[in-house]
This record gives C-alpha cells, structure tokens and sequence, in this order.
C-alpha cells in the first residue's frame, strides 16, 4: 500500500515551514493568496487528505449560489410580451455575483383561475417569483399560498395582491392615464366624444390609468366627452370592432385612448375610416405597428415602460429577496419613468 502523504512532505513539496502548512489549512490571514495557491496546488498533486478536505470546502464556497428566479406573463403571442421576454433574458445573462437562473412561463389566459394556477405551478422550481396578473381574490390566495412556502411575489406593471406581494414595479399608472389626458385636450379643441380601452377591469393598472384619463380632462376639457368605458380583453379583433363602432356612431370622436394591449385593432379601424391627424391617439407601446402609425400621423403620443430597467431593477430586488435571510419588508412600489414617443421622436 502506497505511504499516505504527510503535513512534513506537504510542506517540502511546496517549499515552505510546518508552521505555514498549519496557517494555511486553518484560513489564517498570515498566509499570501500565492503561497496558499501554491500549498493547494501541491496538496492535489499529492494526495494530502487535509488540504484536499480544505481546497473542497474552498471551491464550493467560492462558487456562486444559484437563484431561480420565476417570471409570469399574459399573451405569449403579442409583441409586446414577446419583446418583455427577450429583455428577460437579456438582463438575467447579466446577473453578476450569483448564477441566476430564469424560469419563465406565460399564462394560458388572463383568467384569474389562470393566472393564479400559474403562479402556484412556480413552486419547488423558483426562489422568488414576479407576474403580469390581475387584481383578483385567486390571484392574491395563489401569491399568500407562495408566501407561506417562504416564496415571495412581485406584481408587474399592474399592482395586485397588495399587502402580499413584496413589491410592484413598473409605471405610476395614474400619471399615464392623465398625461394621456393632458396630450389629449391639447389636441382636441373641438368639443367631442372621447373613447378609452381597458382590457379587464381586474387590471389594477388600467383603471388607474382610465381614472387618471377622466380625472384630468373633467379639470381642463369640459368640451370632451368620455365614452363608457370599453373592456377589449387585450384582443386585436375586439379592439377592432369596438372602435369602428364608435366612428360610425359618433363623427365628433376626437380621442381614443388604449391602456393596454389591443392597439393595432384600433390603428387598423383608423386606417380605414379616418385620415392622418384626424384625431388624438396615445397608445402604451411602441411596436412595429405604432411606430408606423407614428410616422403615418394616425398616432400622436406612446407612453412606453422602459422595459430594460425594469428588468434589470426587477432581477436585483429578487435577488436580494432570494438571498436575504429572515422576514422582508413591503418594498412597496417602485416606479420608473415612462419612455415617451412622438413622431418627431423615432
């Protein structure tokens, strides 16, 4: 049987005293990282049981820890949910000091139901989760059923689950729905109906922005007229018939406002029935087909999340939740500076 190697052959292998084998293994400030490397080095040429031990326990808590972080989000197919994936994964590839990990799903619908088995379908494969969701009592029991397995929650770009979820991030939607507003009166002098589009009332997010909307033009355009709202489920065709309605019945429609998806339904309706620069059109993303209509006049301001922060912002909270030892406190909301478009602008 082949003589186990000894702390004595250790060190005059590597060079150096006794005493400094014992600093070594035992994390002792005194030695240098280089001679430290070195002694290691030797030990695994060696076959030393001791500094093996220790080169192991060195190694694995060098190593850095690895954060599943989960994301939900609603309509896989539009662009702007596809666009918010690709940042995703843009911003996750840049996570430093831990090996993150994402773990996206989207959705089927934007039921409550849906949505709520979704994010309880993110437990035993995430550390922390965040979601596009709804304002809903499933969705809350479906975010306290993760809290109670030690799984935080954020809400994205429209609040829900307050009081449980850790955190929101994304716009003041209040201040959209009346910058939206005030573009809107500045350029409808002409008194008139006003048409506004939510895609559920459940989305918290849309009813600020629709409360925003009517609360500053009651204040400043008296002359224009909110239609009753109009729920289009974020649905192109939806939008689309919706919109064309309101043109037939009402020739003095001098706004439409649409808080969340379903847009390019709206821009199609327009293209047919009204000219360039017919009327007040704001819109909550830049796509391919609002970036057109931009250029062509049929839509007059884009108030966009900036998705890149948002991600980037997102992956550091969840992180520090992730990682964080104890109870975390309400982070409460955190907002971020819509991007805003103009033709002139893109």
């Amino acid at each position: 049987m082949a003589k186990r190697a000894s702390l004595i052959d250790l060190a005059e292998a590597a060079g150096v005293s006794l005493a400094t084998i014992d600093r070594a293994l035992n994390g002792r400030e005194t030695v240098s990282p280089a001679t430290r490397a070195r002694i290691l080095a030797v030990a695994q040429r060696i076959g030393h049981p001791a500094a093996l031990r220790l080169a192991h326990d060195l190694a694995a808590k060098s190593a850095p820890r690895e954060v599943r972080l989960g994301v939900v989000l609603h309509k896989q197919g539009q662009d702007f949910y596809k666009a918010f994936a690709n940042e995703l994964q843009s911003a996750i590839a840049q996570v430093q000091n831990v090996r993150a990990k994402l773990v996206l799903e989207f959705s089927p619908s934007q039921s409550p139901s849906d949505m709520a088995a979704t994010l309880r379908s993110m437990a035993g494969r995430c550390d922390v989760v965040a979601g596009t969701g709804v304002n809903h009592p499933e969705v809350t029991a479906a975010a306290e059923d993760l809290r109670a397995q030690g799984i935080r929650v954020f809400s994205l770009l429209s609040d829900f689950a307050q009081g449980v979820r850790v955190g929101y991030l994304g716009l003041n939607n209040l201040k959209v729905g009346r910058t939206a507003g005030w573009i809107t009166a500045l350029g409808a002098k002409q008194p008139g109906k006003l048409l506004v589009f939510v895609g559920g009332h459940r989305f918290h997010g849309h009813e600020l922005r629709e409360a925003g909307y009517r609360g500053y033009l009651r204040e400043v355009a008296p002359h224009l007229e909110v239609l009753d709202t109009v729920v289009n489920l974020e649905t192109r065709q939806l939008t689309y018939e919706a919109t064309l309605d309101a043109l037939n019945k009402h020739a003095n429609l001098r706004g439409i406002f649409v808080s969340g998806g379903g847009v390019e339904g709206a821009l199609a309706a327009l293209r047919e029935l009204r000219a360039p620069g017919d009327m007040v059109f704001v819109a909550p993303v830049l796509t391919p087909d609002t970036r057109q209509g931009l250029a062509e006049g049929l839509v007059t301001l884009v108030t966009e999340t900036p998705l890149d922060k948002l991600c980037r912002e997102l992956f550091s909270r969840m992180i520090d939740v992730a990682t964080g030892s104890g109870e975390v406190s309400d982070l409460g909301q955190i907002f971020f500076r819509p991007d805003i478009h103009l033709a002139e602008s893109i």
